[in-house]
């Protein structure tokens, strides 16, 4: 894709924890890299999404994840994970990303989850809502965060 075509990115640094013996990153722990970088890009919204109350309006359950190794990353490095929503669906999301070595342009991970907004009480999927849909279009389109108090059928979302 390349890194013009993200709103959101945010910065990381590889951690001992996260590598194996030869120092670099076990290809587990991206997918933690993935849900920190999942959690910040929605908090940058402000939506809260591992609330109580907000998991009874959005959850996500991951489908179906791709990942791609391009290069290793090592303990120390820091490194810029970009993500987007690509596409919604009725009641899924696909997410991209890829991370890069920080102030470069050395592609390091590439990633595609779908997502499903998770109803936990009827262990079901459930309709992603218009409200949410409109400002994860905007801000993708735009970069334009829109205020959740736009919309009432959200209100249970807010980080505050």
């Amino acid at each position: 894709m390349g890194k013009n075509e993200f709103r959101f990115n945010m910065s990381l640094r590889v951690r001992w924890a996260e590598c194996d013996a030869q120092g670099i990153v076990f290809n587990g722990a991206y997918q933690n890299y993935l849900e920190v970088t999942q959690a910040e890009y929605y908090r940058n919204m402000d939506i809260r999404l591992y609330g109580e109350t907000s998991r009874k309006h959005f959850d996500t359950a991951t489908v179906k994840i791709t990942l791609e190794f391009i290069a290793p990353a090592k303990i120390d490095e820091m490194l810029r994970v970009y993500c987007r929503v690509d596409s919604i669906g009725n009641t899924s999301m696909v997410v991209k990303y890829e991370i890069y070595r920080d102030g470069t342009d050395e592609l390091v991970h590439r990633a595609e989850v779908v997502q499903v907004n998770y109803d936990a009480d009827s262990e079901s999927a459930r309709r992603v809502q218009d409200g949410l849909r409109t400002m994860i279009e905007t801000y993708e389109s735009s970069g334009v965060v829109m205020p959740l108090s736009d919309f009432p059928d959200l209100r249970g979302l807010m980080v505050s």
